[in-house]
């Protein structure tokens, strides 16, 4: 409870006085640096060049200034022995004005310099940063109040994220990049929080002290020093005089006007000489002095000045001498003090970090500057929540209406709404999903479909029955649109989904060593929350029908037992057969190159209704052994290639059988082996998939295959498409959709990019945005040189001179010493990126999975933050066909 109430503390602080507290960290950190940037910008004026004569001494400048300026008094000179140092003077404020003018003067002729450039700016930021531009007195409270609630800010932060474990470091200090979303903003918020905690308290503790009269004073006490009274004001000492004084101030007033007519009449000049000699033999070597000039001659003139060990720049001793005589008032050295007076002066160094030195001053800064971070980070973490409570409400009304809904439409009594999430790469696991919840509606099941892009494990909880559709992408990945899913899973602790039932469909291939990796990942991370499962996980391999059968079997545990009528399939793979299309053309395309070749290969359909795909489809194409290593194979195993066998239902040779199969090791089959027993124990060849690198219009299909290069040769699919095959030839495939890898339908921008034969995707797009006369179009292709790899280069240049692509950027990596890739080319364009992103654009990635795919990956997240990357998933804008 004590913590619910600090936390709504801190909230509303953050959120209201926060807000202003970033433009006094700006301000503060654009002052640390005001003689550095004041200089900068004035060059000839806070320094001049050095000369080989003698400065001029203090005197000897106020006489030349008395001879140029003879209406303005000098009330403060500040000297530095620096060579080349100008002397900074003050001019005595004209009546009603706080401050005179500030001028530099010419150390070496004592000649008044140019006013400053940009001095008006910092006026300006300081009376913001000190006030807020309100009059003194009132500007000093209110700055004293932000203060105090910055102070609030950290010590309730402090109070609030304390780690079970205290005694771990990482848990205060180490950023978790992995996060995303509202976790990270959390952790950014908080651990940098941590970082700056005690500049924020000295900021505080030293502000409060110029700020508020009561804090100064009890400081000031505790340090053991003597608290300064200020003189009551004119109006109060007029109020409280006492009575029979009034004719004897009248006369003092009379003697004071006559006073002050002879003093205007005979003005007495003011020789600073034999004060300046006093202070040169009883002050010693010294860095800097700040002379502050009586208005009276009568009156003493103050010497503040640094010696050349002083700790900081507040460490001054001080030296009053009577101008007229030499005589010394005070004497007081910033070493003799005691240890509270030596604080009290070190406040100002502490709060502009310059006690430590140049180290510190830019900490102080950096603390400084990143103030607006907390109130960002805050105000996103307050609309967040705010956001998800009214979400959360909208759903639990929603799942209440569907659950009326249902109740009237389930025969089976399951009154309760069945959510069906899915995670595709290809669209197989969503087709599936698709088809899983129109048999059940139809059985009279209310279900409710959505991607897992749009999902989050605190959702979950608000179901009670969840059945899964899932995809493994890669080497157990989760696909593109759980990628946001996945990384919530391994933050989200507890068994929150106790009350949770649910079943798991994991779509996989088993020639990948994690099959079904994903799937597996998930329904441990259910289980482990608690979720119980209808049936253990179904796993389907390449969407294997018994698989799927099974599936449609035992969900009738949602349908009270009754078995679901509509048949559950993948319509998509199962409908299309392969088909033969003849390789007409193959041309090499990167002849010299130093890596692998790629080829250009074309192919003529099989009938015209096959010219049907769209742009960013895939062919899947069934790959075959070279004659020449079938005819090695059988004459080891002294068989007869020409013998006919029975193989997956069709008579054929055994030679075409072993082409179309995974040859067994020759020295493990048993011997005497028949032809026939050879065949029935064949396992057939991998289906390859390929983009596809055209569209119908150009009459023919075209891929874009490069050469895979193995310790025993070139792999079975590329060699035999770019080399065993011979143009002419039939060559069994498919074609199929690539839903996470279409063409948005909207006319939006678009940023293509890739490497290598992933060209291919890209290229098919970019034809049929030309087909569109769609322009707004940016290419970021990689290879090795540009003079053997730059794959397409006629087709490219001339889209760029009908300005089809607006901008290209080609990264050709071993065409300069430093290794240069897209992911660099995309860093360097960072800002186009955010512009193009910003104006609705969609982003296509095609290429290497390990290389080029994740760099770009990890360079999008840099550039664009995780948590917006997953949001272009979940909108459909990063859309990838990677390898």
């Amino acid at each position: 409870m004590f913590k619910k109430i600090w936390f709504q503390i801190h909230w509303f602080i953050g959120i209201t006085a926060g807000t202003v507290l970033m433009f006094i960290g700006v301000t503060g950190a654009i002052l640390s640096f005001r003689e550095e940037i004041t200089d900068w910008l004035n060059p000839g004026i806070v320094h001049v060049a050095v000369r080989q004569e003698a400065a001029l001494t203090p005197p000897q400048i106020l006489e030349r200034l008395r001879a140029e300026v003879p209406h303005e008094r000098v009330a403060v000179l500040i000297a530095s022995t620096e060579p080349g140092a100008s002397v900074r003077i003050n001019f005595a404020p004209p009546p009603g004005v706080r401050r005179g003018e500030m001028r530099y003067v010419d150390p070496y002729t004592g000649a008044l310099l140019p006013p400053l450039a940009g001095n008006e700016f910092f006026e300006f930021t300081e009376r913001f940063h000190r006030w807020l531009l309100l009059p003194t007195d009132t500007g000093k409270i209110v700055a004293g109040s932000l203060s105090m609630c910055l102070l609030i800010l950290a010590l309730s932060g402090l109070y609030m994220r304390w780690p079970r474990r205290a005694l771990n470091w990482r848990a205060w200090f180490k950023l978790d990049f992995g996060l995303s979303g509202r976790s990270f903003l959390w952790n950014l918020h908080s651990v940098i929080g941590t970082w700056a905690l005690v500049m924020y308290v000295i900021f505080t503790t030293t502000g409060m002290f110029w700020a508020f009269d009561w804090f100064r004073a009890g400081v000031t006490t505790l340090a053991g020093q003597e608290t300064p009274v200020r003189a009551p004001q004119s109006k109060d000492a007029k109020r409280d005089k006492p009575k029979g004084m009034g004719m004897n101030m009248e006369k003092d007033k009379d003697k004071s006007e006559k006073s002050d007519k002879a003093d205007k009449t005979e003005p007495a000049p003011l020789d600073l000489t034999l004060a300046w000699n006093t202070f040169v033999r009883e002050a010693g070597p010294y860095t800097l002095v700040n002379i502050r000039i009586a208005e009276k001659t009568t009156q003493p003139v103050q010497f503040n000045y640094l010696l050349p060990d002083a700790s900081h720049e507040r460490a001054r001793n001080r030296l009053n001498v009577l101008p007229q005589t030499g005589e010394i008032k005070l004497n007081e050295r910033f070493a003799d003090k005691s240890t509270g007076g030596r604080f009290i002066g070190a406040i100002y160094p502490l709060h502009m970090g310059t006690y430590w030195g140049l180290p510190g001053r830019i900490i102080m800064t950096i603390a400084a500057l990143i103030m607006p971070l907390f109130g960002i980070t805050g105000w996103m973490l307050y609309l967040d929540r705010r956001r998800k409570k009214r979400a959360v409400r909208a759903e639990r009304a929603l799942l209440d209406q569907s659950k009326t809904a249902a109740a009237g439409t389930t025969p089976t009594g399951n009154k309760e709404t069945v959510l069906l999430a899915y995670a595709t790469q290809a669209g197989q696991a969503e087709r599936i999903a698709l088809h899983t919840a129109a048999a059940l509606q139809k059985a009279g099941v209310a279900v409710t479909v959505q991607s897992l892009a749009t999902l989050d494990p605190e959702r979950l909880r608000h179901f009670h029955r969840v059945l899964f559709v899932v995809s493994t992408f890669g080497e157990g990945e989760p696909p593109d649109n759980a990628r946001r899913f996945a990384k919530q899973l391994a933050h989200q602790q507890g068994s929150t989904l106790s009350h949770v039932k649910y079943a798991m469909l994991a779509l996989g291939d088993r020639h990948y060593e994690k099959f079904c990796g994903f799937g597996h990942t998930l329904d441990h991370w259910l289980r482990s929350q608690g979720a119980e499962a209808f049936f253990p996980m179904i796993e389907v391999d390449n969407n294997a029908p018994a698989s799927l059968a099974k599936w449609q079997h035992e969900l009738s545990a949602l349908t009270g037992g009754a078995p679901l009528e509509e048949q559950i399939s993948a319509p998509a793979m199962q409908e299309v057969a392969y088909r033969a299309w003849t390789l007409r053309t193959r041309t090499l395309l990167n002849a010299g190159s130093c890596g692998h070749g790629i080829y250009h290969l074309e192919f003529d359909a099989p009938s015209s209704k096959d010219m049907n795909w769209q742009s960013g489809a895939l062919v899947e194409i069934l790959p075959r052994h070279a004659d020449d290593r079938i005819d090695l194979f059988l004459s080891r195993t002294a068989l007869d290639g020409k013998t006919q066998v029975q193989h997956q239902g069709t008579t054929r040779t055994l030679a075409d059988a072993l082409s179309r199969s995974i040859l067994p090791a020759a020295g493990n089959l048993p011997s005497g082996i028949t032809a026939q027993a050879m065949a029935d124990g064949l396992q057939t060849l991998a289906a390859r998939k390929y983009s596809i690198a055209s569209i119908p219009r150009d009459g023919r299909l075209h891929l874009l295959v490069r050469q895979a290069v193995h310790d025993d040769g070139l792999g079975v699919a590329s060699g035999w498409l770019t080399e065993t095959t011979q143009p002419g030839a039939a060559v069994d495939m498919r074609i199929l959709e690539n839903s996470s890898f279409s063409l948005a339908p909207e006319p939006v921008p678009a940023i293509f990019i890739g490497n290598g034969s992933g060209l291919a995707g890209l290229r098919s797009h970019l034809r049929a945005r030309v087909q569109l006369g769609l322009r707004r179009n940016w290419l970021l292709f990689g290879e090795r040189k540009r003079e053997h790899d730059f794959l397409y280069r006629a087709e490219i240049e001339q889209w760029m001179q009908t300005d089809i692509l607006s901008r290209v950027d080609l990264a050709f990596s071993r065409d300069q010493a430093e290794r240069i890739y897209v992911q660099d080319k995309l860093r360097q364009a960072a800002d186009m990126l955010t512009t193009w992103i910003a104006e609705g654009a969609v982003l296509y990635v095609c290429g290497s999975l390990d290389g080029m795919a994740a760099g770009v990956d990890a360079t999008l997240a840099d550039i664009l933050g995780d948590a917006a990357l997953d949001d272009l998933i979940a909108q459909g804008r990063y859309r990838r066909d990677v390898y």
